[in-house]
């Protein structure tokens, strides 16, 4: 099932590199986790908590908020689970620009 995002005109040519780069940040959190390398995780989550609404992403918004916190509490499971959340959520999208 479709999920709609409504992202505003003005940042239509800013959206395909935008995704492109959550593509990235999700193989970098994957190699991250086989790593340990805990910081990666929070660093991406930070990112992601920051940027995601500003674009229209609130989802992205809130799974970087949980992604930084569990880089922050090393705890590989929650990481992993939110990364598929992640790119569950991009298979889904359907961006409407108004």
């Amino acid at each position: 099932m479709k999920q709609v995002v409504v992202v505003d005109s003005d940042l239509e040519d800013l959206i395909p590199g935008f995704l492109a780069k959550r593509q990235e940040d999700i193989a970098a959190v994957l190699t991250a986790i086989q790593t340990n390398d805990y910081e990666t995780i929070r660093i991406i989550g930070h990112t992601l908590k920051g940027i995601g609404g500003g674009y229209g992403f609130d989802q992205l918004t809130e799974l970087g908020a949980a992604l930084e916190l569990a880089g922050k509490r090393q705890e590989a499971a929650p990481a992993r689970e939110l990364v598929q959340a992640m790119k569950d959520y991009l298979a889904v999208i359907e961006i409407k620009f108004e």
